[in-house]
């Protein structure tokens, strides 16, 4: 099945949206209420999520890699298997994230809260931030 491509705006802020398999690729997506929202298997590869609000959101095997989430909030989503290669995770809240099987390689994790996150058998190599952990 294909995604679905959604516009480059701010148009997208439901909390508890469901945005499964959607296509936001390179998206603009700065300071998005994304609460709760359902965005398994979305394709959000460079898309700037920075100061997004992702709390609760279910993020598995979404395609983060790339993307800027600096600052952003995502206590309690569920990013199983996502790929966050390569993703700027600056000072993002991670609180009780499930990270379980994530690709974190070359991660930027700096400031990162990661207090009761799951990284069960995540990749995190290469991943920068850790040691502050």
């Amino acid at each position: 099945m294909d995604k679905e491509r959604f516009p480059d705006n701010h148009a997208i802020k439901k909390q508890k949206a469901d945005l499964t398999e959607a296509d936001l690729t390179e998206a603009n997506l700065t300071g998005t209420d994304l609460r709760g929202a359902n965005l398994i298997d979305a394709d959000l590869s460079n898309a700037n999520l920075s100061g997004a609000n992702l709390s609760n959101a279910n993020l598995t095997r979404a395609d983060l890699s790339g993307a800027s989430l600096t600052r952003a909030d995502l206590s309690g989503a569920n990013l199983f298997r996502a790929n966050l290669r390569r993703a700027n995770l600056y000072h993002a809240d991670l609180t009780e994230a499930n990270l379980t099987e994530a690709n974190l390689n070359n991660t930027d994790l700096s400031e990162a809260n990661l207090t009761d996150a799951d990284l069960s058998n995540a990749n995190l190599s290469y991943a920068k931030g850790l040691d502050q952990h």
